[in-house]
């Protein structure tokens, strides 16, 4: 759903602690300003891997280009990075600007991010150089290795049979539930990580709707550590935060879908959202500088906890940007320079492959064009994936071309006779429920899952909004969706 900016919006929650404790930085004898400082932190790390991230301020003369230099002293390996060519010899890494970022002031910062391997420890580098010019080093000590987000509840483990979900004992699931937005932009708009209360009651809330999954829109500039976001709700905070709320849907036994919804790019074609080149809209498809890396270490996180599905971009819409229907296809699976969109894209075979590629065998849904309601060619451009758990994923609205069962019947059937088929966003703008009860009895009726926008406080006619309140109050749209899964798993 292309919902509106949230702009002043009250801060609900507090800030999650950052990992680690800082270190005092090292100071010369004389007491004199370092020539340059590196602050390297570590903002997330799990079994095999780590996500970390290095902010250089220069001290010197003004630089027209910067080339930092630093050694892995435990056999560490950078696989991929962003705001910074990245590359390795031996233990030597070497990350040089872009050809954007080049210039440095005196005084002046820049903070590039990684993707790096381990294995037996993750000893912090200890030297670090500028230019050739030795830094002094304010830095954050690896965070001890973590389990999995814990499983308390009896969220499944869910995989693909034919054109079913099946658990692990092979009983057909369908993904029963709610949206719940805010984590896509109330960090990029510096007021909080999500919207509203996230606390266990709110949780419970959902699942007293007899819901079995939530869906939880994602930000890949605040996952990442972007500089332009605040760092409380960037980087390690968003995070942890992100990793606490999928361990209590989980724990009230609801599967977990986390979804990739703003990205990076600048876009100013047909139906743009927003000028802006960082996260803060809707943008036409991912971009290929972060989103592969966003979606590395997010299958990095989860990977070891196979009740989590990803859903990989919310509603892509490259058809508004190009030509022809084969060019918005070609580019809505293998990216690359798409016409009509001005940043290079990752198609969703990037976006699979860069899931698969951390070993990740979790659930990935795909949506199709149009904002994720057409999907009258995914076959044809169905991406590969090795596992053969990929997913078709579907949006449906009142006022969208394809919200009737003529074309459900046309485009959607064909769909779902060959792979499970998951509405992930169904609702209306009418305040009332009148679209989604035929929506629901459609997908029933082919034992098909489906979500409701939004568990948010929002009006509903604008939103659309299923509750008032975060104890569950519903609005008058929101009573068709509780009662129909009340009547579904009561």
């Amino acid at each position: 759903m292309r919902h509106p900016p949230r702009s002043g919006l009250l801060v609900v929650g507090a800030a999650v602690a950052l990992v680690g404790t800082a270190i005092a930085p090292v100071v010369t004898a004389s007491g004199a300003t370092p020539a340059c400082t590196v602050d390297y932190s570590v903002t997330s790390q799990w079994d095999t891997g780590f996500q970390g991230g290095v902010k250089i301020t220069n001290n010197m003369a003004a630089l027209s280009g910067w080339s930092l230099t630093f050694d892995f002293a435990g056999g560490q390996k950078v696989s991929q990075g962003w705001n910074a060519k990245w590359s390795q010899s031996a233990a030597t890494v070497t990350a040089a600007n872009e050809s954007w970022n080049g210039s440095l002031g005196s005084g002046a910062s820049v903070s590039a991010g990684f993707l790096a391997s381990w294995s037996g420890s993750n000893a912090v580098p200890t030297s670090f150089k500028l230019n050739g010019t030795t830094c002094n080093v304010d830095t954050e000590p690896s965070p001890t290795p973590t389990d999995p987000p814990p499983t308390t509840g009896s969220a499944p483990k869910l995989r693909v049979l034919g054109n079913k979900l099946v658990d692990a004992d092979g009983t057909t699931r369908r993904l029963l539930g709610v949206n719940r937005s805010g984590g896509e932009f109330m960090c990029v708009q510096g007021y909080g990580i999500f919207d509203g209360p996230v606390d266990d009651a709110s949780v419970k809330a959902i699942a007293d709707w007899k819901a079995n999954t939530v869906r939880i829109p994602l930000n890949e500039e605040c996952w990442l550590g972007l500089s332009n976001i605040k760092p409380e709700y960037a980087g390690a905070n968003y995070i942890a935060a992100v990793k606490d709320l999928v361990a209590k849907v989980e724990a009230h036994g609801m599967t977990p879908l986390v979804e990739l919804h703003w990205n990076y790019g600048q876009y100013t074609g047909n139906s743009t959202g927003c000028s802006d080149v960082h996260a803060t809209c809707q943008k036409p498809m991912p971009d290929a500088q972060y989103s592969p890396a966003f979606w590395s270490s997010v299958a990095s996180t989860f990977k070891d906890d196979q009740a989590v599905a990803f859903d990989l971009f919310n509603e892509p819409y490259p058809d508004r940007a190009t030509s022809t229907t084969a060019q918005a296809w070609a580019c809505w699976k293998d990216g690359g320079t798409c016409p009509g969109i001005g940043y290079e894209v990752a198609g969703m075979q990037d976006l699979v492959d860069a899931v698969r590629g951390t070993g990740a065998k979790n659930l990935i849904l795909a949506g199709g064009l149009a904002y994720s309601n057409d999907l009258s060619q995914w076959l044809t451009y169905k991406p590969s994936d090795p596992t053969g758990n990929l997913v078709a994923a579907f949006h449906t609205y009142n006022f969208n071309t394809c919200a009737g069962e003529s074309c459900w019947n046309s485009t959607l059937a064909p769909v779902a006779a060959q792979v499970p088929l998951v509405a992930g966003e169904i609702g209306e703008n009418t305040c009332s429920h009148g679209f989604i009860d035929t929506a629901m009895k459609w997908f029933d009726d082919r034992g098909l899952s489906y979500l409701g926008w939004t568990w948010n406080t929002w009006d509903c006619s604008s939103g659309p909004s299923l509750i008032s309140d975060y104890g569950g109050t519903p609005t008058s749209y929101g009573v068709g969706l509780r009662d129909h899964l009340r009547a579904l798993n009561g």
